[in-house]
């Protein structure tokens, strides 16, 4: 008798390099696509089209996610999918997290005003909160939606929050020099994505963190959200490549600060519910 897996396809038995192989191959064609009439022409890509690359790349981790809910794991698995996007009730204390992000980028801010320059006093660009929420939304469908979970079969919930991080900032790497104000970053590219991505490293854990308690695929979008419409709303306007690079990189030593008192405060219980 024929083995069960053997009739499994290849998207079944390996969804999670399924899903990062689609969502990284539709994302950077998305952006190629936009940036290709410059390139074609031999010139630079301006921070438009830079810009422009984001709704682009969202397709990617949005409608894979959702394709291979459906096909990795029938129906009911999408039906359960869109729940988890309206799971709405839980204790008041895990939608105050969501002031996790706004807070520590501006305490970052402020202490750099105070310290070192006034360069670095926050923008109140407002309407930058448009940007953050197209971004979680449809990102974490993929994100927390169906890649966490299934990372979550095979590995700890710490270690699956941490490579998932290190995966969502290398999905940045088209845009990576469209990000911030200090654009383009020339000879501190490199420094700025390390800087950028371990930032995002940590705020994934606290992402997973909330949704390892809550099962809400809704609190992840909206932290996701809170996260990057605070850094586009707070984000100096006036400073160089070399000083954006050293004030994300006190970010995200805030924000593995943050990890670290989240660990200190809930013990084992951080990131050790079941996979869902």
């Amino acid at each position: 008798m024929r083995d069960p897996l053997q009739r499994k396809t290849f998207l079944q038995r390996h969804p999670i390099a399924s899903y990062f192989a689609l969502t990284f191959a539709v994302s950077w064609t998305g952006a190629l696509l936009v940036a290709a009439p410059r390139l074609l022409r031999g010139q630079p890509v301006p921070k438009m089209a830079g810009i422009l690359m984001f709704p682009a790349m969202l397709l990617g981790p949005s409608v894979v996610g959702i394709v291979l809910t459906r096909l990795a794991d029938g129906r009911s698995a999408l039906r359960e999918l869109f729940a988890r996007m309206r799971r709405v009730r839980f204790p008041l204390r895990w939608y105050a997290a969501l002031l996790i992000p706004p807070a520590l980028v501006l305490t970052v801010l402020l202490l750099l005003k105070a310290i070192v320059s006034p360069v670095y006093a926050p923008n109140r660009f407002w309407i930058g909160v448009l940007f953050g929420i197209p971004a979680g939304f449809f990102e974490e469908i993929g994100w927390m939606g169906f890649a966490f979970p299934k990372m979550r079969e095979k590995l700890p919930a710490l270690s699956a929050a941490v490579l998932l991080g290190l995966l969502w900032g290398l999905w940045h790497v088209p845009v990576i020099d469209y990000l911030g104000t200090a654009t383009p970053h020339c000879h501190y590219w490199f420094p700025s994505f390390l800087a950028f991505t371990a930032a995002m490293t940590a705020m994934r854990v606290l992402i997973a963190w909330l949704y390892s308690n809550t099962k809400s695929v809704l609190l992840a979008q909206l932290m996701h959200a809170c996260y990057t419409g605070s850094l586009v709303i707070f984000s100096p306007p006036g400073v160089t490549a070399a000083q954006e690079v050293f004030c994300y990189a006190l970010y995200a030593a805030a924000l593995w600060l943050a990890v670290a008192l989240v660990a200190l405060t809930f013990g084992a219980k951080t990131l050790r519910s079941s996979p869902q």
